[in-house]
């Protein structure tokens, strides 16, 4: 979310601009610092929509959103028409199509097995660094996550949660109270009310994602209630069994892994979050849905630039497009020759007669690269920079890897990735000593929970040897995390790998100090280390 709103060809945003500034402003008066985020826009209008929704305290209004998103579908990119070519940085031209056509660009290459890509990890053909691209997309996300240095939101979020278990509007977003009228805002920071809210999916419902994400990547189980989700959620696990996680493992995840580390052993440096912890991830979410090795690091791009709706909606929209059309080919190839990889495993899944549509396995893999590649960098990220800044602790884990499980989970407690999550009330509900209105909206601050005073002793520190509680950082109830266990998986074999094959692995004393940065996402953008 940019500072600077941005106005897509109207030169009128000066008005936006400066009801911006005053929401910059009466954050700063609260906290004393400057807030490096704001609201997203697309144009003019739009900017005058949400600033208005902003002043009214109900920023994340269904109806709002819905209002600037059908202005937003005057766009190329939302319309059916074509999109702008673009290039990826292999130097092939390629065409995006807009959601809403069937035509499909045969030009655009065919996607490849699983068999084959572990192929292209097992003969070393993959190629690992990212593109300046994808850094730029990166980088352009951060920045509009409202990434400023090394600020954190948690001692803002330890004032909330001292107060009160759930307050009034949205107070890290600089919005401290409801208007009279309208939809109410409320947040939820401590570790019960934010396990309270998830628990009961039945009043604290995710039908608020169908306004928000729905436009980006088509129906998915995220705005789904029971007992649709229940049957569509038992579809997608389809292709999380564990009979193929553990041949993922072994054929895919380590693979890839082991030669990754390996191509930097020599070196005796590298900047472990640039040259392990971004790329990986993607690319083995990339293999098990079939992309081609020519296109992953274009569609690292667009994954990120799709994540990234809140700063650039237009952009989002582009790329959201492009994926798209792109998943029509490889679908329409596995529904013709059924191929060993997770697209044609939810192609063919059936659950009492219930199938997947076209559209449902489109918006899985838009939400999957996207999701979950950003969240197992960040993790990964963040639990290698509490180790090195924590050598007893990184010594203690090279020496007995049985206590690596309990580091991952103290990882992404001590770091959530990814901080919060809305639900909109289905009822009337007295919540935590707050009359909260039915249709309201809710946030639920996981980073917030996961520091509470109550439940854990001494939470700003990182300690692997802690007493292991389990925390939220995955959510909970219905709507946990269904990609979890790969996560988890991916985690074991990055650590594993780098303490096995990197002695001596520490911090770069030449490099500038490593620190952790994001108000809503949240890692350490570099992780500068040597090795003997």
């Amino acid at each position: 979310m940019s500072t600077k709103l941005v106005d897509a060809g109207v030169d009128q945003y000066d008005e936006a601009n400066k009801v911006g500034q005053e929401f910059l402003d009466r954050y700063q008066d609260r906290y004393g610092r400057r807030r490096a985020s704001c609201v997203p826009v697309v144009n003019y209008d739009v900017a005058r929509t949400l600033l208005q929704a902003l002043t009214d305290a109900h920023p994340l209004s269904p109806r709002g959103v819905k209002e600037a998103l059908e202005r937003v579908k005057m766009s190329p990119a939302a319309s059916g028409r074509r999109v702008r070519e673009f290039r990826s940085e292999t130097g092939r031209a390629e065409r995006g199509w807009a959601p809403g056509t069937s035509s499909h660009d045969n030009s655009m290459p065919k996607a490849s097995t699983l068999t084959s890509s572990i192929a292209s990890v097992r003969n070393n053909r993959m190629t690992d660094e990212l593109t300046q691209g994808v850094k730029d997309a990166q980088a352009k996300f951060d920045a509009g996550m409202g990434a400023d240095g090394d600020a954190s939101p948690y001692p803002m979020l330890n004032e909330l949660r001292a107060t009160a278990p759930v307050h009034h509007g949205w107070p890290e977003m600089g919005i401290f109270e409801n208007p009279e009228e309208g939809q109410q805002i409320f947040s939820a920071y401590t570790f019960d009310a934010v396990k309270a809210v998830f628990t009961d999916n039945k009043t604290f419902s995710t039908r608020c994602y169908e306004a928000i994400v729905r436009p980006l990547q088509g129906p998915t189980i995220l705005e789904m209630q029971e007992p649709e989700h229940q049957v569509y959620r038992r579809l997608h696990e389809f292709a999380f069994a564990r009979s193929s996680m553990r041949r993922w493992e072994a054929e895919l995840v380590r693979p890839l892994v082991e030669r990754t580390v390996e191509r930097l052993r020599d070196a005796k440096r590298a900047d472990l979050v640039e040259e392990v912890f971004m790329p990986i991830p993607v690319r083995v979410i990339a293999a098990l849905i079939g992309l081609p090795e020519s296109d992953i690091p274009e569609f690292h791009r667009l994954a990120i630039q799709l994540l990234g709706f809140q700063a650039d909606m237009d952009t989002a929209l582009k790329a959201s497009a492009q994926l798209r059309e792109y998943f029509v080919g490889i679908l329409a190839d596995r529904r013709r020759e059924p191929r060993d990889d997770m697209v044609t495993v939810l192609a063919g899944a059936d659950v009492d007669g219930v199938r997947m549509s076209d559209e449902q396995i489109y918006g899985f893999m838009r939400n999957l690269l996207p999701a979950g590649a950003e969240t197992t960098s960040r993790s990964t990220a963040s639990l290698a920079f509490g180790l090195l800044t924590h050598p007893a602790q990184l010594a203690a884990l090279v020496a007995d890897r049985g206590l690596l499980p309990q580091a991952i989970e103290e990882g992404i407690r001590w770091e959530t990735p990814l901080l919060n999550f809305m639900r909109q009330t289905t009822r009337d509900v007295e919540f935590h000593g707050v009359a909260i209105p039915e249709d309201s909206m809710v946030s639920v601050n996981l980073g917030s929970a996961n520091h509470d005073e109550a439940r854990w002793d001494d939470p700003e520190r990182f300690d692997i040897f802690r007493e292991r509680k389990p925390h939220i950082g995955f959510g909970h109830g219905a709507h946990v995390c269904i990609g979890m266990h790969l996560a988890r998986l991916e985690s074991t074999l990055f650590f594993n790998t780098l303490f096995d094959r990197l002695p001596g692995l520490r911090l770069d004393p030449d490099a500038p100090p490593p620190y952790v940065a994001g108000m809503h996402f949240r890692s350490p953008p570099h992780l500068n280390v040597v090795w003997d």
